[in-house]
This record gives C-alpha cells, sequence and structure tokens, in this order.
C-alpha cells in the first residue's frame, strides 16, 4: 500500500528530527571531554621539556625538577600488575567460557562482575590490609597487586567473550585431528580469539595506569629512583595528586604536565586496542 504525500513528509521529518536530536545529545556527550583535553593541553604543553622528563623532582619551594621517577614507576608498576593479571584472567575468562554452565562457573562470573564495580580505593585499602600491614611498608608490589585486582575481572570476562565467539567448528575440527582439549584451547581458539583478547588488555591498562587511590594506600610514593618491590615507588597519579594540592605554584604547572603525560599514555593505548583488532573486524565484514 503506497503512503499519502503527507504520511511521507511526515515520516522524513521525523527521521530528520531523530537524527537532529541524535547528534546534538552527541556534541553535548562530546563537548566537556574536549574542553577538558584542550584545558589540559593548553596548560600542560608549556611545562612539559626535557627536563621534566628526564629529571628527579627538586626539593619543597625549589623551582624546576621533573617526574622522570614517576614516570618510570608507572609504568613499572602496571607492567607488574599486567604479569600478574594476564594468566588469571585468561584463565579465568576461558574457563567460563568452555565451562560456564556449572555452579561454580556462575560463582566466579558473579564475583568477577562484583570486583569489577568495587570502587578502586576499597582495593587500595584491602590490599593495604594484607600486605602493607605485614609488611610494614608501602611497596612497588602492593601497588602491583591493588591494580592487578582491578584488571583481572576486566581481562576475564573480556576473555570470555571473546573465546564464546570463536566457532565451534575450528574446535570440532581440531579435536578431530586428534588433538587434545588443551591443546586445542592453546592452538586454536585463544589465537582466534587473541585481538578481542588484546583489546580487553589495552583497556584494562589504560584503565589503571590513571588509578590513583589504589596506589596512595600502597605504593605511596618516593621523590627518588626506586625499582625495589619492597620499597615505596613513585608514580604519576599520586605525584600529580600531591603537586596539585601544594602551595607552590611550580608544582601546579609541573602536575599539568604530567597530566597531559598520563593523557597521552592512556590515549596511546586505547589506539593500540583499536588497531589491534581492526583486521579482525573487517574480516568478520
Amino acid at each position: 500500500m503506497r503512503l499519502s504525500r503527507a504520511h511521507e513528509l511526515w515520516r522524513r521529518f521525523l527521521n530528520m528530527a531523530s537524527l537532529a536530536l541524535t547528534g546534538i545529545c552527541a556534541i553535548v556527550v562530546m563537548a566537556p571531554v574536549f574542553v577538558i583535553l584542550a584545558y589540559l593541553v593548553v596548560n600542560g604543553i608549556r611545562s612539559l621539556n626535557i627536563e621534566f622528563l628526564t629529571s628527579l623532582p627538586k626539593s619543597p619551594g625549589e623551582t624546576g625538577g621533573g617526574m622522570a621517577n614517576a614516570i618510570v614507576g608507572s609504568f613499572y608498576m602496571v607492567g607488574l600488575a599486567l604479569m600478574l593479571s594476564l594468566p588469571v584472567g585468561v584463565g579465568a575468562g576461558v574457563y567460563l567460557a568452555e565451562f560456564g554452565r556449572t555452579r561454580y562457573a556462575h560463582v566466579v562470573r558473579f564475583m568477577a562482575d562484583v570486583l569489577n564495580g568495587v570502587p578502586s580505593i576499597v582495593i587500595g585499602v584491602s590490599v593495604w590490609a594484607l600486605l602493607v600491614v605485614p609488611m610494614r611498608s608501602f611497596s612497588a608490589l602492593a601497588g602491583g597487586v591493588a591494580l592487578s585486582f582491578i584488571m583481572i575481572p576486566m581481562i576475564a570476562r573480556t576473555t570470555e567473550e571473546m573465546v564464546r565467539a570463536v566457532p565451534n567448528v575450528l574446535r570440532e575440527a581440531s579435536l578431530g585431528l586428534g588433538a587434545t582439549y588443551a591443546r586445542t584451547m592453546w592452538s586454536v581458539v585463544l589465537p582466534a580469539a587473541r585481538g578481542g583478547i588484546v583489546t580487553g588488555v589495552m583497556l584494562a591498562l589504560a584503565r589503571v595506569f590513571g588509578e590513583a587511590a589504589p596506589l596512595l594506600f600502597t605504593a605511596l610514593g618516593n621523590r627518588f629512583w626506586n625499582l625495589y618491590l619492597d620499597r615505596p615507588m613513585a608514580n604519576l597519579p599520586t605525584q600529580i595528586y600531591e603537586y596539585a594540592k601544594s602551595p607552590y605554584e611550580d608544582w601546579h604547572r609541573q602536575a599539568w604536565a604530567a597530566a597531559l603525560v598520563l593523557i597521552i599514555v592512556v590515549l596511546v593505548l586505547n589506539i593500540i586496542a583499536r588497531v589491534s583488532t581492526r583486521e579482525r573486524y573487517r574480516a568478520l565484514r
């Protein structure tokens, strides 16, 4: 049945109005992000130089110096968290995908979802009680463990979804050729799901790289070089917090530069996550 001219014009008007409203909502959502980024770039780029990236912090009240130890410390603890969380998260995700109908799997999935929603400061306080108090010292190890607790549920749930998306014919073909189930998972299923797993890992890294609350209770901070696991370690989020609340104008300037470095690192990690899965999505099309 053909639509009347008036009905067709009304449908076109509703379509254009819906598209315009959707565009306005998208602009409203993105505008604060661009304002924050622009303000951060304008204030941070003026203080970002070689001295800031390669020097240690100066004594309170002195101008100059940098956050080289904090930059290295952040990468150090995030790398430690990755080593702790990657095998646990991927293993849990594979278990949930392949044996997800058991009662124990439902409990694991529920606990992962709960842990994924727990505020990071609660995780920091818990690790403080479990590691810092018994060790009687803040440490990089405690900071890495706290960050790994944040990463594990994200990696596990992403791995579960990606492993489930692998077609069963690949599993059946591998098993039909005589491979064991473990060999099938290691050589067939995980490589097929690698793109999605890498995406989840990169997003988890991007999240924990900017976490300050758990590190305030675990790694604390350090104004000197330190690569020992059992001692306090400097990191960008807590350094930004300390400098931002200080009364020194030069520290405020360096806090903006550190925030810009932090945003750049998070942006690069997100870009890597998108690029690593680009070919996979093209293949699905």
